[in-house]
């Protein structure tokens, strides 16, 4: 069974596959998966749409893409807590933003932190000059000074932080963590749940046994994801304690008592509000959570 898998190269997204790949896991569950790095989740859910991939990885600021049913979510994998608002030194507090311009890349966690940061503020989305900008530029643009402010996330951050060590960071997931939790997620096509059921059973499986084992075995598990990433390992421990893993036997209990449904509905309210999405639809049309439980027994 042949299926294409995207991921992005952090610990979040890359760190169950270094572990399938190391433990045989795709192999023990007759899976045949070629994988393909990705810079961020939006991008992932356009070539799932374009059959070009089967599966993906996605922060907390693509899921409004499988609420509003560009794909489903077969598992979810970490909560977040790895995306900041920075600012050019001498930015001290949100409200100066007002007029400046910042960098963001559509649709991503950098995208719903910078919402989340200026509804608090009081500011509007106008009030500010939102650069659109995919991840890459917006650590060289900021790096050169052609932004004075980004919605931008660790381990890239890591990378501005060398050329810009006093750089100000002006919000955190933490701050909004009473109304908002900022999970990560696995997602598969519409056509691929529909028509290859038995993949997505088989590729939960191997999720679900790549989760266990990480979390048993963490620093295992962040040497792992470095040797796939080519990243020095205590780059990527650092980037892996920006991140609450989550193990399938506490993703169950989540899925069962309507954890996992309040973290999405939540989402569904933001996405709302940033206009993302019309509506905020019940969880259960894209999260599989039966699907994911299921799997367990098979």
């Amino acid at each position: 069974m042949k299926i294409n898998f995207g991921y992005i190269a952090d610990f979040n997204g890359a760190s169950l596959l270094a572990v399938a790949d190391d433990q045989k896991l795709w192999e023990k569950h007759g899976v045949e998966v070629s994988t393909k790095v990705f810079t961020n989740g939006p991008l992932q859910i356009t070539a799932i749409n374009a059959g070009d991939l089967d599966f993906g990885y996605i922060g907390p600021g693509a899921v409004w893409l499988p609420a509003s049913g560009k794909a489903k979510i077969v598992a979810l994998n970490s909560l977040g807590n790895a995306d900041r608002v920075i600012a050019q030194p001498g930015i001290t507090d949100i409200a100066q933003l007002k007029g400046k311009k910042v960098g963001v890349p559509e649709g991503t966690s950098g995208d719903m932190i910078l919402t989340l940061a200026l509804q608090k503020a009081g500011l509007a989305a106008t009030d500010i000059q939102r650069v659109p900008m995919d991840p890459a530029t917006i650590v060289s643009a900021f790096a050169a000074g052609q932004i004075d402010a980004a919605g931008i996330w660790y381990p890239l951050l890591n990378n501005i932080k060398q050329k810009k060590p006093d750089l100000v960071e002006l919000a955190k997931n933490e701050d909004f963590a009473s109304t908002v939790s900022f999970p990560t997620a696995f997602v598969a096509g519409n056509d691929v749940v529909s028509g290859k059921a038995d993949a997505v059973t088989k590729v939960v499986q191997v999720l679900r046994e790549a989760m266990d084992y990480r979390a048993a075995n963490q620093d295992k598990a962040v040497e792992l994801t470095a040797g796939l990433l080519k990243q020095p390992v205590d780059a990527v421990k650092a980037d892996a304690g920006n991140s609450k893993m989550l193990d399938s036997k506490t993703l169950d209990g989540y899925t069962a008592d309507g954890t996992v449904g309040k973290w999405l509905q939540g989402m569904g309210d933001y996405f709302v509000g940033a206009k993302k999405l019309t509506e905020n639809p019940d969880p259960s049309t894209y999260y599989l959570g039966e699907t994911f439980t299921g799997a367990a027994s098979k």
